[in-house]
């Protein structure tokens, strides 16, 4: 039976490829891609469901009086991999782009495909919600 402890293995070991990655102390792996801050957590949905979450902040303090909830859901970043989400924080709008997927087989290059999707996806997201006019 695959654990968590040994996915976060895998994707430490994919992201390696193309990050420095920081093993935090409860085991979650940060890095950076582009500019874009990213967490990759373990959890355990139910027994015999291990799961890996990637959250990606996007962007934050983007300017208050630009719409930035309607530019995400026109399809700012659009893509299969990752689900945007803005807040809106003290200084402006906050997004951040999430992902959670059953990782448990998954071998190193196939870890890396996936989460390199999501990320790509982030900066991509980025970058249009940095660019605004």
């Amino acid at each position: 039976m695959t654990t968590i402890s040994d996915m976060l293995d895998v994707a430490r070991a994919a992201l390696e490829r193309y990050h420095d990655v920081t093993v935090d102390e409860d085991g979650a792996l940060t890095f950076a891609h582009r500019g874009v801050p990213c967490v990759v957590q373990g959890m355990e949905l139910e027994e015999g469901l291990p799961v890996l979450n990637l959250t990606c902040v996007v962007a934050w303090d983007l300017d208050p009086e630009i719409d930035v909830p309607t530019r995400v859901a026109m399809g700012a970043g659009e893509s299969l991999f990752g689900t945007p989400r803005v807040i809106r924080g003290e200084a402006g709008w906050d997004v951040t782009l999430r992902y959670a997927f059953p990782a448990a087989g998954l071998d190193e290059k196939a870890m890396g495909t996936l989460l390199m999707l999501v990320v790509s996806n982030a900066s991509t997201m980025r970058a249009q919600l940095t660019d605004l006019p």
